[in-house]
């Protein structure tokens, strides 16, 4: 099997306060859009909408088919979220989008990513398999769904959040998911 190296560059605005981790994005021809969570059967950015508009479609195309990357960005810019994956380079071990299936090759290098966003103290994994992996390199445990522990790790005290996947694959309502996501933006002062 061959592996498969992170299509992305980290997203990391200036004054990013909230770095979110998934584990790896899914195969292309999956995606909607060019940018973090692209995958229309992902709920992310319909909980996202829905928290900060209280609307679960306001991140999407108007024709719904699409997520709107411009308005994406300009959003994470504006509210200081920086966004990239705990996996840099994987093995599917299945033909699929599932974590359950990925290996991880390579993780990313967490220093060097938040020395470029020194104004982050909170992390946020979203999903199994990004906590398992982030907890490995930050050498912690991992925190309750939903909820956060303190740690410090590259020379400042993080704040490290768990949240429950934005994946469907985790059949849950986007307002159930979007209850625990509410936590840990209000908390970062994005909401």
């Amino acid at each position: 099997m061959n592996s498969e190296l992170h299509p992305l560059e980290p997203f990391l605005p200036a004054g990013a306060r909230l770095l979110m981790l998934g584990s790896f994005p899914p195969q292309r021809i999956r995606w909607s859009m060019e940018f973090f969570y692209p995958n229309l059967q992902n709920d992310m950015w319909r909980i996202v909408g829905y928290l900060a508009a209280g609307d679960k479609a306001h991140f999407l195309t108007p024709d719904g088919k699409r997520f709107d990357r411009d308005r994406i960005e300009a959003f994470c810019r504006e509210r200081g979220i920086a966004l990239y994956d705990t996996a840099t380079e994987v093995i599917r071990l299945k033909n699929n989008a599932s974590d359950n299936f990925l290996q991880v090759v390579r993780e990313v290098d967490l220093a060097a990513l938040l020395a470029r966003i020194p104004d982050c103290r909170a992390i946020v994994t979203t999903g199994q398999k990004a906590t398992d992996t982030l907890c490995a390199i930050m050498g912690c445990g991992a925190p309750p769904i939903g909820g956060a522990i303190e740690t410090d790790y590259a020379g400042r005290r993080l704040k490290l959040w768990r949240m429950p996947s934005s994946s469907r694959a985790y059949p849950r309502p986007v307002e159930w998911k979007a209850e625990y996501y509410r936590n840990v933006l209000a908390d970062s002062g994005i909401i």
